[in-house]
């Protein structure tokens, strides 16, 4: 959908303004696609940020405050969203053997069974949503990798 459609307007100060808006449009719409796609394994999408960013240092445990930082949504409350994956028994928490202050998060079978179950849902359902192909797909990472050039 063009965004001119989706918004309702073709009033744009200049094509840097309309990019913007375009870029938080597409991710708000990409993140409620995503997030349907995660309904379907009862888990919401930060739930399965936290679930990839664990799976990335399986077996090793992580720190809450390591998983925070890898958020792509810096603002979550990963301790809460934790405390849910814990009532679905998809993660476990322990004390630090290093540092008692700090607690240890880890998957559990169940965790990694979903979580597989959920990457390959989203792989699918991503590629036909997404409809680039892997030039594309390189042109726009450059793109995006440019604009956050500052950070």
């Amino acid at each position: 959908m063009r965004l001119e459609d989706a918004l309702k307007t073709t009033k744009f100060e200049n094509e840097q303004h309309k990019a913007t808006l375009n870029l938080l449009y597409t991710s708000y719409w990409l993140k409620y696609h995503m997030s349907a796609a995660m309904k379907d394994n009862g888990i919401t999408a930060e739930q399965f940020n936290v679930m990839r960013i664990l799976k990335g240092t399986y077996p090793k445990d992580m720190c809450v405050k390591d998983i925070g930082s890898r958020m792509i949504e810096k603002s979550s409350n990963v301790p809460r969203i934790i405390d849910k994956l814990l009532v679905k028994k998809l993660v476990e928490r322990h004390p630090s053997v290093e540092d008692k202050r700090e607690t240890m998060i880890s998957l559990t079978e169940k965790g990694i069974e979903l979580l597989k179950s959920a990457n390959e849902q989203l792989a699918n359902h991503t590629k036909e949503m997404i409809g680039l192909n892997e030039e594309e797909s390189m042109q726009l990472n450059a793109l995006l990798e440019k604009m956050r050039r500052s950070d």
